[in-house]
Protein backbone atom coordinates (compact mmCIF):
# COMPACT_ATOMS: atom_id res chain seq x y z
CA UNK A 1 0.00 0.00 0.00
CA UNK A 2 1.31 3.54 -0.81
CA UNK A 3 -1.25 6.08 0.30
CA UNK A 4 -2.47 3.75 3.74
CA UNK A 5 -1.55 1.66 6.24
CA UNK A 6 -3.20 -1.78 7.21
CA UNK A 7 -3.03 -3.79 10.56
CA UNK A 8 -5.04 -6.72 11.91
CA UNK A 9 -4.92 -7.66 15.69
CA UNK A 10 -6.86 -9.46 17.93
CA UNK A 11 -9.48 -9.05 15.40
CA UNK A 12 -9.14 -5.49 15.06
CA UNK A 13 -8.53 -3.70 12.04
CA UNK A 14 -6.74 -0.92 11.34
CA UNK A 15 -6.80 0.79 8.27
CA UNK A 16 -4.39 4.71 8.83
CA UNK A 17 -4.30 7.30 6.46
CA UNK A 18 -0.54 7.92 5.02
CA UNK A 19 -0.44 10.69 2.51
CA UNK A 20 0.47 13.42 4.16
CA UNK A 21 2.11 15.24 1.23
CA UNK A 22 -1.87 15.89 0.31
CA UNK A 23 -3.21 15.72 3.58
CA UNK A 24 -5.13 12.76 2.80
CA UNK A 25 -7.12 13.87 0.37
CA UNK A 26 -9.71 10.98 -1.47
CA UNK A 27 -8.35 10.69 -4.01
CA UNK A 28 -8.98 7.40 -6.69
CA UNK A 29 -5.47 5.93 -5.69
CA UNK A 30 -6.24 6.06 -2.10
CA UNK A 31 -9.85 5.22 -2.12
CA UNK A 32 -8.59 2.46 -4.09
CA UNK A 33 -6.66 1.13 -1.50
CA UNK A 34 -9.02 1.87 1.62
CA UNK A 35 -11.75 -0.21 -0.34
CA UNK A 36 -9.55 -3.49 -0.66
CA UNK A 37 -7.98 -3.10 2.56
CA UNK A 38 -11.94 -3.16 3.98
CA UNK A 39 -12.23 -5.98 1.86
CA UNK A 40 -8.99 -8.15 2.97
CA UNK A 41 -9.79 -6.94 6.62
CA UNK A 42 -12.81 -8.76 6.24
CA UNK A 43 -11.60 -11.60 4.64
CA UNK A 44 -9.32 -12.01 7.49
CA UNK A 45 -12.57 -12.04 9.79
CA UNK A 46 -12.04 -8.60 11.19
CA UNK A 47 -14.58 -7.99 13.77
CA UNK A 48 -14.27 -4.61 14.13
CA UNK A 49 -12.33 -1.93 11.75
CA UNK A 50 -10.90 1.78 13.02
CA UNK A 51 -10.52 4.58 10.30
CA UNK A 52 -7.76 7.15 11.51
CA UNK A 53 -5.07 9.31 10.34
CA UNK A 54 -1.29 9.27 11.75
CA UNK A 55 -0.84 10.01 15.49
CA UNK A 56 -0.54 13.83 15.99
CA UNK A 57 -2.51 14.64 12.55
CA UNK A 58 -3.59 18.09 12.17
CA UNK A 59 -5.61 16.84 9.38
CA UNK A 60 -7.39 13.67 9.20
CA UNK A 61 -8.31 14.03 6.09
CA UNK A 62 -8.91 17.20 3.27
CA UNK A 63 -11.80 15.49 1.01
CA UNK A 64 -12.46 15.13 -2.38
CA UNK A 65 -9.14 15.44 -4.44
CA UNK A 66 -10.46 18.73 -6.10
CA UNK A 67 -7.62 17.68 -8.89
CA UNK A 68 -9.82 15.06 -9.58
CA UNK A 69 -12.95 16.74 -9.71
CA UNK A 70 -14.78 16.43 -13.82
CA UNK A 71 -14.53 19.25 -15.65
CA UNK A 72 -17.53 22.10 -15.73
CA UNK A 73 -20.54 20.23 -18.18
CA UNK A 74 -20.00 16.80 -16.40
CA UNK A 75 -21.65 15.62 -12.81
CA UNK A 76 -18.55 15.83 -10.75
CA UNK A 77 -20.12 13.26 -8.01
CA UNK A 78 -21.47 10.03 -10.09
CA UNK A 79 -22.54 6.91 -8.45
CA UNK A 80 -19.18 5.45 -9.95
CA UNK A 81 -17.15 8.39 -8.30
CA UNK A 82 -14.59 6.77 -6.00
CA UNK A 83 -15.33 8.35 -2.91
CA UNK A 84 -19.10 7.36 -3.50
CA UNK A 85 -17.64 4.03 -3.62
CA UNK A 86 -15.95 4.12 -0.43
CA UNK A 87 -18.72 5.14 1.29
CA UNK A 88 -20.76 2.32 -0.09
CA UNK A 89 -17.95 -0.07 1.08
CA UNK A 90 -17.85 1.39 4.55
CA UNK A 91 -21.69 0.82 4.65
CA UNK A 92 -21.75 -2.65 3.35
CA UNK A 93 -18.63 -3.69 5.40
CA UNK A 94 -20.08 -6.33 8.07
CA UNK A 95 -17.89 -5.44 10.52
CA UNK A 96 -17.81 -1.82 12.65
CA UNK A 97 -16.58 1.14 11.17
CA UNK A 98 -15.11 3.21 14.08
CA UNK A 99 -13.89 6.46 12.27
CA UNK A 100 -10.52 7.91 14.96
CA UNK A 101 -11.34 11.59 14.26
CA UNK A 102 -7.99 13.36 14.70
CA UNK A 103 -7.63 16.77 13.41
CA UNK A 104 -9.67 18.61 10.90
CA UNK A 105 -11.96 16.93 8.68
CA UNK A 106 -13.01 18.84 5.24
CA UNK A 107 -15.29 18.60 2.14
CA UNK A 108 -16.13 14.72 1.32
CA UNK A 109 -14.48 13.21 4.28
CA UNK A 110 -17.27 14.46 6.53
CA UNK A 111 -19.61 12.45 4.21
CA UNK A 112 -17.10 9.57 5.39
CA UNK A 113 -16.47 9.71 8.16
CA UNK A 114 -20.60 10.33 8.80
CA UNK A 115 -21.17 6.49 7.11
CA UNK A 116 -19.00 5.19 9.70
CA UNK A 117 -20.54 3.30 12.68
CA UNK A 118 -19.15 5.32 15.50
CA UNK A 119 -17.59 8.75 15.18
CA UNK A 120 -14.67 9.37 18.29
CA UNK A 121 -12.70 13.24 18.39
CA UNK A 122 -11.00 15.19 20.48
CA UNK A 123 -10.96 18.91 21.28
CA UNK A 124 -8.82 19.41 18.00
CA UNK A 125 -11.34 17.96 15.80
CA UNK A 126 -13.51 19.84 13.47
CA UNK A 127 -15.56 19.57 10.68
CA UNK A 128 -16.23 21.61 7.63
CA UNK A 129 -18.31 20.56 4.44
CA UNK A 130 -17.14 22.78 1.71
CA UNK A 131 -18.82 22.53 -1.53
CA UNK A 132 -20.07 25.94 -1.26
CA UNK A 133 -16.66 27.07 -1.46
CA UNK A 134 -15.86 25.51 -4.61
CA UNK A 135 -19.02 26.14 -6.62
CA UNK A 136 -20.07 22.32 -6.36
CA UNK A 137 -23.49 20.63 -6.22
CA UNK A 138 -23.87 17.73 -4.17
CA UNK A 139 -25.33 14.49 -4.60
CA UNK A 140 -28.85 13.43 -3.35
CA UNK A 141 -26.92 10.26 -1.61
CA UNK A 142 -24.26 12.78 -0.02
CA UNK A 143 -27.01 15.06 0.94
CA UNK A 144 -29.23 12.46 2.61
CA UNK A 145 -25.74 10.76 4.39
CA UNK A 146 -25.49 14.19 6.00
CA UNK A 147 -29.26 14.78 6.95
CA UNK A 148 -29.24 11.70 8.68
CA UNK A 149 -25.90 12.33 11.18
CA UNK A 150 -26.95 16.29 11.54
CA UNK A 151 -30.48 17.07 10.88
CA UNK A 152 -31.98 19.66 8.44
CA UNK A 153 -31.36 23.11 10.54
CA UNK A 154 -27.41 21.99 11.06
CA UNK A 155 -27.27 20.76 7.76
CA UNK A 156 -28.61 23.87 6.10
CA UNK A 157 -26.00 26.03 8.05
CA UNK A 158 -22.93 23.55 7.28
CA UNK A 159 -23.50 23.47 3.66
CA UNK A 160 -24.30 27.15 3.58
CA UNK A 161 -21.57 29.12 5.64
CA UNK A 162 -18.53 26.45 4.89
CA UNK A 163 -17.55 26.77 8.41
CA UNK A 164 -16.18 24.29 10.83
CA UNK A 165 -18.23 22.44 13.31
CA UNK A 166 -15.74 22.55 16.56
CA UNK A 167 -15.29 19.00 18.16
CA UNK A 168 -16.67 20.08 20.91
CA UNK A 169 -19.84 21.04 19.18
CA UNK A 170 -19.68 17.95 17.28
CA UNK A 171 -20.14 16.32 20.24
CA UNK A 172 -22.46 18.20 22.04
CA UNK A 173 -25.32 17.83 18.74
CA UNK A 174 -24.08 14.05 18.48
CA UNK A 175 -21.79 13.72 15.10
CA UNK A 176 -19.42 12.82 17.58
CA UNK A 177 -19.91 9.82 19.78
CA UNK A 178 -17.27 10.76 22.30
CA UNK A 179 -14.92 13.99 22.79
CA UNK A 180 -11.59 12.50 24.43
CA UNK A 181 -8.63 13.94 25.11
CA UNK A 182 -6.00 13.97 22.68
CA UNK A 183 -3.39 11.83 24.63
CA UNK A 184 -6.06 9.38 25.45
CA UNK A 185 -7.85 8.94 22.07
CA UNK A 186 -6.04 6.38 20.54
CA UNK A 187 -6.63 4.35 24.01
CA UNK A 188 -10.07 4.81 24.31
CA UNK A 189 -11.03 4.20 20.75
CA UNK A 190 -9.26 0.11 21.14
CA UNK A 191 -10.77 0.12 24.75
CA UNK A 192 -14.27 0.09 22.67
CA UNK A 193 -12.97 -2.46 19.53
CA UNK A 194 -12.00 -4.68 22.00
CA UNK A 195 -15.48 -4.06 23.53
CA UNK A 196 -17.30 -4.84 20.41
CA UNK A 197 -15.03 -8.00 19.27
CA UNK A 198 -16.27 -9.40 22.68
CA UNK A 199 -19.88 -9.73 21.14
CA UNK A 200 -21.64 -11.56 18.60
CA UNK A 201 -20.22 -10.60 14.76
CA UNK A 202 -22.86 -12.31 13.23
CA UNK A 203 -25.67 -10.25 15.68
CA UNK A 204 -23.73 -7.23 15.00
CA UNK A 205 -23.61 -7.71 11.39
CA UNK A 206 -27.45 -8.02 10.77
CA UNK A 207 -28.16 -5.31 12.59
CA UNK A 208 -25.85 -2.85 10.96
CA UNK A 209 -27.49 -4.04 8.15
CA UNK A 210 -31.22 -3.14 9.29
CA UNK A 211 -29.57 -0.13 11.01
CA UNK A 212 -28.77 0.95 7.02
CA UNK A 213 -31.82 0.03 5.17
CA UNK A 214 -33.73 1.98 7.96
CA UNK A 215 -31.74 4.98 7.80
CA UNK A 216 -32.33 5.45 3.88
CA UNK A 217 -36.23 4.76 4.37
CA UNK A 218 -37.18 7.83 2.90
CA UNK A 219 -39.94 7.72 0.27
CA UNK A 220 -39.02 10.14 -2.77
CA UNK A 221 -41.04 10.44 -6.22
CA UNK A 222 -39.36 10.03 -9.66
CA UNK A 223 -40.52 13.89 -9.92
CA UNK A 224 -38.64 15.01 -7.22
CA UNK A 225 -35.61 12.95 -8.16
CA UNK A 226 -35.20 14.59 -11.72
CA UNK A 227 -35.58 18.32 -10.05
CA UNK A 228 -32.96 17.35 -7.94
CA UNK A 229 -30.91 16.10 -10.65
CA UNK A 230 -32.08 19.45 -13.01
CA UNK A 231 -30.32 21.89 -10.20
CA UNK A 232 -27.20 19.83 -10.42
CA UNK A 233 -26.58 20.21 -13.26
CA UNK A 234 -27.56 23.98 -13.37
CA UNK A 235 -24.52 24.13 -10.99
CA UNK A 236 -22.29 22.13 -12.47
CA UNK A 237 -22.67 23.83 -15.87
CA UNK A 238 -21.59 27.19 -14.26
CA UNK A 239 -19.07 29.51 -14.37
CA UNK A 240 -19.36 29.56 -10.37
CA UNK A 241 -18.54 25.66 -11.02
CA UNK A 242 -15.03 26.53 -13.07
CA UNK A 243 -13.99 29.51 -11.21
CA UNK A 244 -14.05 27.37 -7.80
CA UNK A 245 -11.88 24.87 -9.30
CA UNK A 246 -9.55 27.46 -10.97
CA UNK A 247 -9.38 29.29 -7.82
CA UNK A 248 -8.67 26.62 -5.63
CA UNK A 249 -5.65 24.98 -7.45
CA UNK A 250 -4.35 28.95 -7.94
CA UNK A 251 -4.78 29.19 -3.95
CA UNK A 252 -6.53 32.34 -4.11
CA UNK A 253 -9.95 33.06 -2.85
CA UNK A 254 -12.54 32.25 -5.39
CA UNK A 255 -14.49 35.31 -6.86
CA UNK A 256 -18.18 33.90 -7.42
CA UNK A 257 -20.75 35.69 -9.82
CA UNK A 258 -24.08 33.49 -9.48
CA UNK A 259 -23.94 32.29 -13.09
Amino acid sequence: MEFITVDLSEFIGTITFNHDRKRNALGRALINEVIKALNDLVYQKARVIVLRAKAGAKVWSAGHDVGELSQPGRDPLTYDDPLEQAIRAIQRCPAPVIAMVEGSVWGGACELAFVCDILIGTEKTSFTITPARLGIPYNLTGILHVLNTLGMPLAREMFFTAQPVTGERAARIGILNHLVPVAELEEFTYAMARQIVQNSPISISVIKEQLQILGNALPLSPEAFERIQALRRLVYNSKDYREGQKAFLEKRPPVFGGE
